[in-house]
């Protein structure tokens, strides 16, 4: 199984970027995904989930922020952030869970990305 996760970069607090996570080896359709993230010093955080049939659920400092969506068809994941703020800063982190449901804990993903750095400026 691989997850690779692309988009990160530098943006200005107020500005949006939209990552990108690319699966293979896995019956993706069937995988709930989820993106994680790891600021400096702290312990990875759930941001944002996805079941198969696009069903979401939110870190509740994201919301009506941060978009995550799913085309089954071409096994990608995606997570649109529009009003960044400095404390998005983090490495994020796509992950797939062995089945279907959602969650919100690091311990029930089986498969992780690389993770790509997302840098917000004030």
């Amino acid at each position: 199984v691989q997850l690779q996760a692309f988009g990160g970069g530098l943006v200005q607090a107020g500005g949006s970027l939209r990552l990108s996570c690319a699966a293979s080896g896995l019956t993706f359709s069937t995988k709930a995904m989820g993106w994680f993230r790891q600021a400096p010093g702290k312990e990875r955080e759930f941001v944002a989930a996805i079941t198969w049939s696009s069903d979401t659920y939110y870190l509740d400092s994201v919301k009506g922020r941060f978009t995550i969506s799913r085309d089954n068809a071409k096994k990608t994941v995606g997570l649109q952030m529009n009003s960044l703020k400095p404390e998005d800063t983090a490495v994020y982190y796509c992950a797939a869970r062995s089945g279907a449901q959602l969650s919100q804990d690091v311990r029930g993903y089986a498969y992780w990305g690389q993770g790509t750095l997302v840098t917000v400026s004030s």
